[in-house]
């Protein structure tokens, strides 16, 4: 017998994405259940073959759910996370609501899969935002090897990560820019389209932003305490796919040969380097694929024992939705939870 699962914020990015992955990898699931708020009620969405309607969140009742994958916002989690928690379903959030909360476990499956343990304090698992799901993937084989000290890293994230009021807003704007029309700045601060911006999320008293922040300490939780980190995030007129220049600081000498053989091996990771022209990923080719994909290996000759390398990946799929359902299926491999109607 298979899973109840619940996908809620079914209509939004992440949410189609969630319903479509579910179906592509035969999730071992009986039923599907689509929600988000009462608006949106009635809506369908794709489920492999078939055609969920959307239900409303606020009148569904969870006691029979075994799985409740939410991706709808930090708020929504906050008040319905628990609630959910509480009727026996395992929540596994998309949102930054739990992530820093020492009694929910912050999941990347190819890295911490053995944190899954933790889960029973609150029912509840934290998916890390995706610019730091795609940076661990790859840090992780690395730090067991030659053991990590510094990680800088300048991230360049798609408006994806926005939502879709953000790639709408790119969309309108590049049409704008063609048409001679005026451009108008909504979701961003300052014009997205032909242009970067160096603010994700809100400023910080130290002037950090708050993406920046949660790069630093997801990665400590997810990975090793004892790692420093320092990020510059930055917003780039790309539709789906975050990228990432990502400079290391080891223990012990690992060279960019040994680092690339370590990779290949790796879980999750698909390393293309070739010294050669188009011989790295671009975003571009990186959409729909479920590899965190590594390019531009090479020493950094201005520190003892680092590297630097070129980081990109779906920040749809491995960033958000892939992971909740990877992590969904460690709970399944791990026997950590069991169908409701088979325990009965």
């Amino acid at each position: 017998m298979g899973y109840k699962v619940a996908v809620v914020g079914a209509t939004g990015n992440v949410g189609r994405e969630m319903l479509s992955i579910l179906a592509e990898r035969d999730f071992p699931a009986d039923e599907v259940i689509a929600l988000a708020s009462r608006k949106s009620q009635g809506v369908e969405c794709s489920f492999g073959d078939k055609t969920l309607k959307v239900k409303a969140l606020d009148h569904y009742d969870f006691s029979d759910v075994d799985i409740c994958l939410m991706s709808a916002g930090g708020s929504v989690s906050k008040e319905w996370s628990p609630k959910i928690g509480a009727q026996g379903a395992v929540v596994i959030d998309n949102s930054s609501a739990w992530r820093t909360d020492p009694d929910v476990p912050l999941i990347v499956p190819e890295v911490n899969a053995h944190a899954l343990d933790g889960f029973r304090k609150k029912n509840i698992i934290a998916n890390p935002n995706c610019s730091t799901a795609q940076l661990v993937v790859a840090l992780k084989p690395l730090h067991d090897a030659a053991t990590i000290k510094r990680v800088v890293v300048a991230t360049y994230q798609s408006v994806s990560g926005a939502g879709k009021d953000a790639m709408d807003e790119l969309f309108s704007q590049t049409k704008s820019v063609f048409t001679l029309d005026e451009v108008e700045n909504k979701k961003f601060t300052k014009r997205i389209a032909f242009n970067v911006i160096p603010h994700i999320d809100v400023f910080m008293d130290d002037g950090y932003t708050k993406e920046e922040w949660k790069m630093v300490v997801e990665t400590k939780k997810i990975l090793d305490p004892k790692i420093k980190l320092t990020a510059t995030c930055v917003r780039v007129p790309v539709f789906v796919g975050h990228s990432e220049a990502v400079d290391i600081e080891f223990e012990k000498p690992l060279s960019a040969d040994e680092a690339r053989e370590i990779l290949r091996k790796a879980p999750g990771c698909l390393v293309i380097d070739k010294r050669e022209n188009g011989g790295y990923v671009t975003p571009y080719e990186c959409v729909g694929e479920d590899a965190t994909y590594i390019s531009r290996i090479r020493e950094d000759a201005t520190i003892d024992n680092g590297l630097q390398m070129w980081v990109v990946s779906d920040n749809l799929r491995k960033g958000a939705a892939l992971n909740a359902v990877q992590i969904a299926e460690a709970m399944i491999n791990r026997k950590l939870i069991q169908a409701k109607k088979k325990a009965a």
